[in-house]
């Protein structure tokens, strides 16, 4: 079981907001269900999940409906006695795909008798239409890949260490030699295994990084299915882009070059495409700033940035096993300047930075 800092988050906000929904968003493969479920099972008698994915049959509940108690009565003929008030919660998963709960969701709350908790995928413009919520009634919270403490906590290192390494950060004091080898080996294999929850559990079960790039690879096809799926009028533009973030990072360049793509290529044909990829969660864009002064978002360029993956474990996997072999190697000809960078922009992203 992985230990994730969210689920604190999460026990946080139904303690403080007992008459308000949560919704978990954030890449596909992330561990949002997982973790939601974890927490339900943890704090509820009963929980009752509806996947709008698995079976869509489940959206047609909320069509014409006309308030909560209409909501609620179709959800009792289908779930009955496991709607238990005050001791279940409710689990809409993937809920881009069911529109119409998003504006429901405000009488649901309202009614007050049961939990309510969300996840959705944040895939290209329907993201939109989700963050357009009722103010008051269901806050928002982005879930990423495992930064690389909860990995090390998925390696049984202790708090104790994780608190000494800080302590040395702060005082500016070297750290025991010990823990120096062990946590720098620990970050170059988190470099090629990354953060998504599939592929980390998968080396603590087996200790093997062939299985490990296989369900890395199973993750890089899903994204481009998800693609082909969702933004039919721009997927050729989308698998371009997605294909050409791992070269354009091991590039000497200092910003993504639209050239390489296509030689007659705008940055206003693509624009929808960046867009789609970054609010998927899928990549996450660094823009160019003019000057370097404060506040950065006064000199920020839009349309001159860097793309980076969403996981650094992913990275590795598009660039192959060589790279892999280099980093466990220590191989000093190799530049991993590419590397390093995507794990600091994920590590900036996940503790709430803008890049």
């Amino acid at each position: 079981m992985l230990q994730r800092k969210i689920t604190k988050q999460i026990e946080e906000f139904y303690k403080d907001n007992p008459k308000k929904a949560l919704m978990i968003i954030g890449a596909r493969q992330v561990g949002k269900s997982y973790i939601i479920e974890q927490f339900a099972n943890d704090h509820y008698d009963s929980l009752i999940k509806m996947d709008f994915i698995e079976n869509p049959d489940y959206i047609t509940l909320f069509e014409g409906a006309q308030g909560a108690d209409e909501i609620l009565l179709r959800l009792s003929a289908l779930f009955g006695d496991r709607m238990i008030p005050g001791k279940t919660m409710i689990f809409f998963d993937e809920v881009q795909e069911c529109k119409e709960l998003i504006t429901q969701i405000k009488y649901l709350v309202q009614d007050g008798k049961y939990s309510y908790i969300l996840s959705g995928s944040l895939l290209g413009t329907v993201f939109k239409d989700i963050i357009s919520a009722p103010v008051g009634y269901m806050d928002i919270v982005t879930m990423y890949p495992l930064d690389f403490e909860e990995f090390a906590w998925a390696n049984n290192v202790g708090a104790k260490v994780i608190d000494a390494l800080r302590v040395s950060f702060e005082q500016k004091k070297p750290v025991d030699a010990f823990i120096h080898e062990r946590m720098t080996a620990l970050f170059e294999l988190y470099l090629i295994v990354g953060g998504m929850p599939e592929a980390v559990s998968t080396y603590l079960e087996t200790k093997n990084l062939r299985k490990v790039a296989d369900a890395q690879s199973a993750i890089i096809r899903l994204y481009k299915r998800d693609i082909s799926k969702y933004d039919e009028k721009n997927r050729l533009y989308l698998n371009e882009i997605f294909d050409l973030i791992p070269s354009e990072l091991n590039a000497k360049n200092k910003r993504f070059i639209l050239k390489n793509l296509n030689e007659k290529a705008r940055f206003d044909k693509y624009y929808d495409s960046f867009l789609w990829l970054k609010n998927a969660g899928v990549a996450l864009p660094a823009n160019v700033v003019d000057e370097p002064r404060v506040p950065l978002l006064l000199s920020k360029s839009q349309n001159l940035f860097k793309l980076f993956s969403n996981d650094v474990g992913l990275l590795a996997a598009q660039y192959g096993n060589e790279i892999q072999l280099k980093i466990l190697q220590h191989e000093t000809t190799i530049n991993f300047g590419s590397i390093y960078e995507n794990v600091a922009a994920e590590e900036l992203t996940a503790h709430g930075y803008t890049l």
